[in-house]
């Protein structure tokens, strides 16, 4: 019945409080505004950061001749540039709190493409070594910033999925820098394959800075030396971010490893590859292209912690099977390898964005720092360790990493147990 017939009045219906309609979420979703182009530059910015930062590991062995040192010698340039990342990348999260993400993003990266125009030019392995570090230090602005500004910027569901597109980004940047720097290096050496890789990545630095959309949801805060210390102590005292920033570094531990040696020994006996199709052997990261932008759906079929085990077995099985001493189940074993430690980087990694509600910067920076720390030491231990005992003596490194993973992602599900049972 209406009012009218059943005497009651109608200005208390009038004067009734109306719903407040929902808020929209103005943040990029896959298919709206503006997605595809943060995508796109994100990706773009993902091969320069990986192929500058590793542009001297599929070239190695030529250097090493070159310079007249060892394989634990030439490996520092390796080290020296994920070092001076993984040093830098906490202060760059700071500045990026404070001028936000996207100027830090384009400032860091135009730094490290002038630098790596500088690198063919090097008179001696200790000068190669320092312009490498000051270029890790300048791509240190890079990954913080930018999953910070994903964690801002795209809606909450579309998280895993545009951060498994950057660190796709990261493994084409990593195939094709190693790629080309092989190729063209076997014809005219390494300086000339270095500075070839320097102007891809001009090309895409520019790119990323005309297509990354301008931030709607960054909220600058302090760079004070004070705030920044109690936000690192906050994150530091969060277990499962410390459990996650672990994780990112044993499983870089294994790629950094495999990566800086695979090199050494494909170019020795039983394989005696050329430097061309040794640099073609890291087209298998397009596996990690395709594990890592698929991160998202297999933590909606397995949870975190079930996606990290597999991750994890899939990583043991591939340096067991690269023992082979024939090239079928090495390169399997390299596909295994990568899909494995792609897959759980991008798994830790979003994890890390989505657990941080405040100073995301800098979780995102820690988890960074650990990553490429772990980088810095299976570059080095990996290739100290191959000098000692072989292939085998690599592998075991990398196997005792892949132990730590597996260790610490049990931890995590004990105490989530312990938990559920205090709720």
């Amino acid at each position: 019945m209406n009012p009218a017939d059943t005497g009651a009045s109608t200005t208390l219906d009038a004067a009734a409080p109306v719903p407040a309609a929902p808020v929209a979420d103005s943040r990029m979703a896959p298919g709206g505004p503006g997605y595809r182009r943060m995508s796109l530059a994100l990706f773009l910015a993902g091969v320069a950061t990986f192929a500058l930062l590793y542009s001297t590991q599929a070239l190695l062995p030529l250097i090493s001749g070159d310079f007249g040192v060892t394989a634990s010698e030439a490996s520092w340039t390796v080290a020296a540039s994920t070092g001076g990342l993984a040093l830098f990348v906490l202060p760059m999260s700071a500045l990026s709190e404070r001028y936000g993400r996207r100027t830090v993003m384009t400032a860091s990266l135009a730094l490290a493409v002038a630098i790596a125009l500088l690198i063919p030019f090097a008179p001696s392995l200790g000068a190669l070594v320092a312009l490498r570090a000051v270029q890790g230090a300048a791509l240190a602005g890079l990954p913080a910033s930018a999953a910070a500004y994903l964690a801002e910027e795209v809606r909450p569901r579309a998280l895993i999925t545009a951060i498994g597109l950057f660190v796709a980004g990261n493994s084409i940047g990593g195939m094709s820098g190693r790629v080309l720097t092989g190729w063209v290096a076997q014809e005219w050496g390494w300086r000339i394959a270095v500075g070839a890789l320097g102007l891809v990545a001009v090309a895409c630095a520019v790119a990323f800075r005309l297509l990354l959309p301008a931030p709607k949801h960054f909220v600058p805060g302090s760079p004070r030396p004070r705030v920044l210390a109690r936000t690192v102590r906050d994150h530091l005292a969060d277990p499962l971010l410390r459990r996650l920033y672990a994780i990112g570094a044993l499983f870089m531990t294994v790629f950094g490893g495999v990566y800086t040696v695979i090199g050494y020994r494909l170019t020795e006996e039983p394989f005696s590859l050329p430097q061309g199709i040794v640099g073609s052997i890291f087209l298998v990261y397009l596996v990690g292209t395709v594990s890592a932008s698929t991160a998202g759906r297999l933590v909606g079929r397995l949870g975190r912690r079930g996606a990290l085990y597999l991750a994890g077995g899939t990583t043991a099985s591939g340096l067991l099977l690269s023992t082979a001493d024939s090239l079928a189940p090495v390169l399997v074993g390299l596909v295994l390898i990568t899909a494995g430690f792609f897959a759980g980087h991008a798994v830790a990694s979003a994890a890390v964005s989505k657990t941080a509600t405040r100073g995301r910067a800098q979780a995102a920076a820690l988890y960074q720092s650990a990553y490429y720390i772990g980088s810095s030491v299976g570059s080095t231990v990996g290739a100290v360790a191959f000098h000692a005992g072989g292939w085998a003596g690599t592998v075991g490194v990398g196997l005792l990493a892949v132990l730590g993973v597996v260790g610490i992602t049990l931890l995590g599900s004990r105490a989530a147990r312990l938990a559920t049972r205090v709720a």
